[in-house]
């Protein structure tokens, strides 16, 4: 018996009668990341029950942002990361960013501080001061911060392999101005899981490495309950380059790794997990990355709560930093990286990020001058005051285009994670460079779609344009290598090398046994040792790293 045809639907007529018809220009309908975009979303792509997937600002899953009142409440925290040669100069470049409306410091290492190297190492030549400021010996971070007052400014530090050794090192110039760990407010990055899968700043072996993470987190715990002991961080995943959805589940993987470690340690999740942050890259497709912020958030609170037992409500907060695309920014027509930058800080803001930095427009091509530095502030501050968008919470929420996107991005993290355990858990995933191979794969894709001009980056493959007047840009003297060589040669000729020794003794000790190391770490920081003898002293028990070849 032949059934009656069925009606079709509003929608399907539409897009019989009407798309079908239609021109429609040729073009890759896809986000940056490669996911298919439809023409049109209804309220079919919606969840099954809203009231559950998307909820209410300040209420489980937090789908709508960590606090009922969001930027009604307080805006966030306008966060520019900065730092060049020596602590004097990147002193001065704080005091102005506070002095033009900064709400927050975010202090930038150079290269060798990063790598674990004093500035007098082979290989620091040349790369002294050049990325970031110059940080050796606790002179230096006491330098850094003068007259700066630590127990009422927020301070962020982006390092991890070295991450403990400077946090030691701000915990004691802290202490010498009589300010005690339990006043210090802000965050030490210490991702060290994200350094194997992106950024390849390291200095031990994985498994020591996450036994010094674990250590800080233990600390901080029992010692400063302001400081969020790691920021774990999808801003170098993406920076290297990941889809948005490889981005969130890589990232948090590693944060739920994280916790594992300190619950082994016998520690409960509610002591620890409140304090520890998010660092998230804010790309160029608006959409795709303020669902990405929003299915990170459902994520976290689902995990914390019911894999984790934790009962403190604190706990399934997940707070993050966002910082734009550093690698979205072009050397051609630079002055468009103004537009590009807003674009992203504008989807930091929508998926209600707690702490913003907003990239300079000559990042392509040195080190920000002033005058490009101050731009990228008053950006945030015209989202923040002129836009209208922080007047209500959530405006994008139920959305139909952007419920549907947290719905996929939710979907494809649980995927990853079900990949991620089937290896062994993301330590031995690291190990087998499983993540790696995936971003390799990810960025190869899109660098393709760039040389073939399917993806329209303007200015670079599109809408050229000749004899581009160049930039002026912030130039590092030379000579501030010099001077900071000369600062660490006074510091060793002036503090008590058998102290120093014994410091450093106490701490090899401590490595070869299984004592918490912050405590020998904050004692050499007080006796002067430099952080390349530290580092060295704790390498000559754990050992160095190789990465295996990514095939």
């Amino acid at each position: 018996m032949a059934t009656e045809p069925r009606e079709l639907t509003a929608l399907e007529r539409w897009e019989r009668e009407r798309l079908g018809s239609s021109r429609q220009r040729e073009g890759l309908f896809t986000t940056v990341s490669g996911e298919p975009v439809k023409p049109l979303y209804t309220e079919q792509d919606l969840p099954a029950d809203p009231d559950a997937g998307i909820g209410l600002p300040g209420q489980y899953p937090y789908t709508r942002g960590v606090y009922p009142s969001m930027y009604r409440g307080r805006l966030w925290t306008m966060r520019q990361f900065a730092g060049f040669g020596t602590a004097e100069e990147t002193n001065e470049r704080f005091r102005y960013l506070l002095d033009h409306g900064q709400t927050g410091l975010s202090t930038a290492f150079d290269m060798p501080s990063l790598m674990g190297h004093d500035s007098d190492h082979p290989r620091s030549l040349g790369e002294v001061g050049r990325e970031g400021v110059a940080v050796d010996v606790l002179d230096d971070m006491e330098t850094l911060f003068a007259g700066i007052p630590l127990d009422e400014v927020s301070v962020s530090m982006t390092i991890n392999a070295p991450a403990a050794v400077m946090l030691a090192f701000y915990v004691v110039a802290a202490e010498r101005r009589g300010i005690p760990p339990e006043a210090l407010a802000g965050t030490i990055q210490a991702d060290i899981l994200k350094e194997y899968i992106a950024q390849k700043e390291w200095c031990f072996p994985v498994d020591e490495a996450m036994r010094l993470v674990g250590d800080m987190i233990e600390w901080a715990a029992g010692h400063m309950p302001r400081w969020h002991p790691v920021s774990i961080s999808g801003y170098h995943i993406r920076e290297a380059g990941s889809t948005a959805a490889q981005e969130l589940a890589f990232t948090l993987k590693d944060g739920l790794t994280y916790v594992e470690e300190a619950v082994a340690r016998g520690l409960d999740v509610d002591d620890f997990a409140p304090r520890l942050s998010f660092f998230f890259n804010a790309q160029i497709d608006l959409f795709e990355e303020v669902a990405k912020y929003r299915a990170a958030r459902r994520i976290w609170a689902r995990e914390l709560r019911e894999r984790f037992g934790a009962r403190d409500e604190r706990s399934w907060l997940m707070r993050f930093h966002t910082q734009t695309a550093g690698v979205s920014l072009t050397a051609q027509q630079p002055l468009n990286n103004i537009v590009r930058t807003t674009i992203e800080a504008l989807a930091g803001v929508l998926g209600g990020t707690q702490s913003l930095h907003t990239n300079s427009y000559d990042e392509a091509l040195a080190l920000p001058t002033e005058e490009a530095v101050r731009v990228a502030l008053r950006t945030q501050q015209v989202i923040a005051h002129e836009s209208g968008v922080v007047n209500t919470i959530d405006p994008l929420g139920g959305a139909y285009f952007v419920e549907a996107m947290t719905d996929e991005m939710e979907r494809r993290a649980y995927d990853y994670f079900a990949k991620i355990d089937e290896l062994g858990g993301m330590v031995e995933a690291v190990k087998r460079n499983f993540p790696q191979r995936e971003i390799a794969d990810a960025a190869f894709a899109y660098q393709q779609e760039v040389d073939d001009g399917r993806r329209v980056v303007v200015g670079v493959n599109a809408f050229a344009q000749e004899d581009e007047r160049p930039l002026e840009i912030l130039r590092i003297d030379p000579a501030l290598e010099r001077k900071q060589l000369g600062r660490l040669e006074a510091a060793r000729a002036h503090r008590d090398g058998a102290a120093v020794e014994r410091a450093l003794a106490d701490l090899r000790d401590g490595a070869t046994g299984g004592a918490n190391l912050m405590p020998a770490l904050l004692e050499a920081a007080r006796a002067h040792a430099t952080e390349g003898e530290i580092i060295e002293a704790l390498q000559a028990v754990f050992g160095t790293y190789t990465e295996a070849p990514v095939f």
